[in-house]
């Protein structure tokens, strides 16, 4: 499932081919320590690399969601709707939406190989707090492109906020998958069909 090779991408390692020259250049050393540590660890424990959801969870936990901005994700690939949320509603969309990522990533971080990633471009997003850094998944085949988007607000420390891969970001990627369920059953409704899914057995 491509969803499932989108996430896998977050965990893969990078090698920078220069020296970050830039302003930007704490978002480049940001994506590749949490991918450095994330594969290393992927291919040294065996419990990852068989699908253990626990110790995956633990890594996941404490490698990259302190990175994430699960907030503003959450948001945005709920869309409009999420300003009709309640409190309590959004805080349960939140955590089947962090279950679910990583759910997948359970599956993804098990098939980890000798894949690279090198830094191609970072650049600002126009009119805004955000930069993108680019770069290619390297290994057997054609390389892959894959970009993070990172914010920064008011000096605070950059958190990713989407992954892009082949020119398809995650967030919009989910977001068009939850808005069939908002359509149907509303808040509750995406809320019920997320713990449907994450109830589901885990695939690898």
């Amino acid at each position: 499932m491509f969803i499932k090779k989108l996430i896998t991408l977050l965990g893969l390692s990078l090698s920078l081919v220069a020296p970050v020259a830039h302003a930007d250049g704490e978002a480049e050393k940001l994506v590749r320590q949490i991918s450095t540590d994330v594969l290393t660890t992927a291919k040294t424990d065996k419990a990852v690399q068989g699908g253990d959801f626990n110790r995956v969870l633990n890594l996941v936990e404490t490698k990259v969601m302190p990175h994430v901005n699960f907030e503003v994700m959450t948001r945005s690939a709920v869309g409009p709707k999420w300003r009709e949320a309640t409190a309590v509603q959004r805080g349960k969309l939140q955590a089947e939406f962090k279950t679910l990522l990583v759910r997948v990533y359970s599956g993804a971080l098990s098939q980890l190989n000798d894949q690279t990633v090198e830094i191609t471009k970072t650049q600002p997003v126009q009119g805004s707090t955000q930069v993108v850094v680019q770069s290619e998944v390297r290994g057997k085949g054609e390389p892959i492109k894959l970009d993070y988007r990172l914010d920064s607000k008011a000096g605070a420390d950059w958190k990713i906020i989407d992954v892009n891969v082949g020119g398809l970001w995650l967030v919009q990627n989910y977001r068009t998958q939850f808005a069939q369920a908002l359509s149907s059953g509303g808040i509750d409704g995406l809320i019920a069909d997320l713990v449907k899914r994450n109830a589901a057995p885990a695939k690898s």
